[in-house]
């Protein structure tokens, strides 16, 4: 068991029990609107083991898949590149490290900044997936269609003995995935 959660009780809303283990994809239904990033970013802590919750028992902490980001004198000036970003953020001995580059047109020497939300999205997930077995992410800025297939890639990085938890706005992957859990508004 990697996460046993007894309620996750705040002001404003209820998370009810649920355990996460090895070959397991939840997908956490939060609802949109204003309320999303922050109760992404709170929770993500709490899966990750950054913050700690007395109704929570992390046995093993997840890796919250951050969404690229670059500065802006770097993004100006000398753009980073996608060699660059795998070299500095992969482990180069597992074959997720140059998966990006099955993607038509992309190699190492395409500038991150002129990717596409959905292949730039990509990048940060396998980047994830060469060092852990265990994410926690989300699929903001992405469309339908580019959301089903980063789900569908996280299925098949699932199914070979890792563990996912979707924290999403949209409830349409419930029938999808092993185990679905929405959160309760209190107010």
């Amino acid at each position: 068991m990697l996460i046993e959660n007894k309620g996750i009780q705040t002001d404003t809303f209820h998370i009810p029990p649920f355990s996460l283990n090895s070959r397991e994809f939840m997908v956490l239904f939060l609802y949109g609107g204003a309320h999303f990033h922050q109760t992404k970013t709170f929770l993500g802590d709490i899966f990750s083991g950054k913050i700690k919750d007395a109704n929570v028992m992390v046995h093993k902490n997840l890796t919250f898949v951050e969404h690229y980001t670059e500065p802006l004198f770097r993004r100006l000036f000398h753009p980073v590149t996608v060699g660059e970003f795998l070299k500095k953020t992969t482990n180069p001995d597992s074959p997720y490290a140059t998966k990006i580059y099955e993607i038509n047109g992309i190699t190492e020497k395409t500038r991150i900044n002129t990717l596409p939300n959905h292949p730039k999205r990509l990048l940060s997930l396998y980047a994830a997936f060469s060092k852990t077995d265990h994410i926690v992410f989300d699929l903001l800025g992405q469309g339908p269609a580019e959301a089903k297939k980063i789900y569908q890639t996280v299925n098949e990085f699932v199914k070979e003995g890792g563990s996912a938890i979707l924290l999403d706005n949209f409830n349409d992957q419930k029938n999808d995935c092993t185990k679905y859990i929405e959160l309760q508004w209190l107010k």
